[in-house]
């Protein structure tokens, strides 16, 4: 493959004028995350050529190659991973003394992130908001559900107040909440709930299995796949249940989230000699450690209020 470069200035090798600004460094950054201008400018709302020139002209002011490109992705130089590493780390602290500081001059939170992995229960989430909004009208939420992975990247990239999740990234700590129970399920019409029990992973793996996708950036995992002859993959659970009730395949699914199916008898959980049902443990994660506001405190302790009461109603 040819590979060409981001062709220098003339200067190069001669710092330009001026000094590289804090969003000519986040741009650098975006670049290389994202794999390309292209994706980089709709990340920050810009245009490539916009990017572009600050890049070059970044190169100017240091006077040095930093990026080059090979087939359609910019790539870093040598030098370029260098002084990226201490970009990163400048963007960081910027950004959280900026967070800080808008912190302290409210003394709560405006807004929240809550990131929610999908296998969270619905019913407990909805009791904590309904609570939490009584307290705290004022404060707006917003909600994002992600699956796998892409839960650890919102932790990784500090983009939540709270996270809900059974994946906890390495460097951070999480607080158990509760579980969730994972059971492997087909209509009471498919083959698989016809076959003498129990079900081995051979009987699994001549059907159709149904998969969350993983809505992860950086990484992608295959949590639960048995490596089925045949897969389809959905965005979120809800689409897997409807599959499951037109009888396509088997899945593992959260208990709570088909629990009028169980009891109708239209979907049946499946006897397998081992694996069958899954317990996952749920997890609280403040991504942002010390800088977490008052407000995203105060959810979270809601949020195990309501998952003892839960807990104690089931034992009851």
């Amino acid at each position: 493959m040819m590979e060409s470069k981001i062709t220098p200035s003339p200067a190069a090798g001669k710092p330009a004028s001026g000094k590289p600004t804090l969003e000519q460094w986040r741009m650098l950054q975006a670049v290389i995350d994202c794999g390309g201008y292209a994706p980089a400018a709709e990340r920050l709302n810009k245009s490539q050529s916009t990017l572009s020139y600050a890049l070059q002209r970044l190169q100017d002011q240091l006077g040095l190659t930093i990026l080059t490109v090979k087939g359609r992705r910019a790539v870093l130089t040598e030098a370029g991973e260098a002084v990226l590493r201490h970009a990163r780390s400048l963007i960081n602290d910027a950004d959280n003394l900026e967070s800080l500081a808008h912190s302290l001059s409210l003394g709560w939170e405006a807004e929240l992130m809550i990131v929610i992995d999908v296998i969270c229960p619905t019913p407990l989430l909805l009791r904590t908001l309904r609570e939490f909004e009584q307290q705290h009208p004022s404060i707006r939420l917003e909600l994002v559900e992600t699956a796998l992975s892409g839960t650890e990247d919102a932790i990784v990239r500090q983009q939540a107040d709270l996270v809900l999740t059974s994946f906890k990234p390495t460097g951070f700590l999480g607080e158990k909440f509760g579980t969730t129970e994972m059971i492997a399920v087909a209509h009471k019409l498919h083959p698989l709930s016809q076959k003498p029990l129990p079900l081995d992973e051979r009987d699994l793996k001549s059907y159709r299995q149904i998969v969350v996708r993983d809505s992860g950036i950086y990484r992608r995992l295959d949590v639960g796949w048995l490596g089925a002859e045949q897969r389809w993959t959905v965005n979120h659970f809800n689409n897997s249940i409807e599959l499951l009730l037109e009888g396509f395949g088997f899945a593992w699914v959260p208990k709570d989230k088909i629990a009028p199916h169980l009891r109708s008898g239209e979907l049946k959980p499946l006897t397998l000699q081992q694996g069958g049902t899954r317990e996952v443990p749920l997890l609280l994660v403040f991504p942002k450690r010390q800088r977490t506001g008052p407000a995203a405190k105060q959810f979270a302790k809601l949020l195990q209020a309501q998952a003892v009461s839960c807990q104690n109603l089931k034992a009851q």
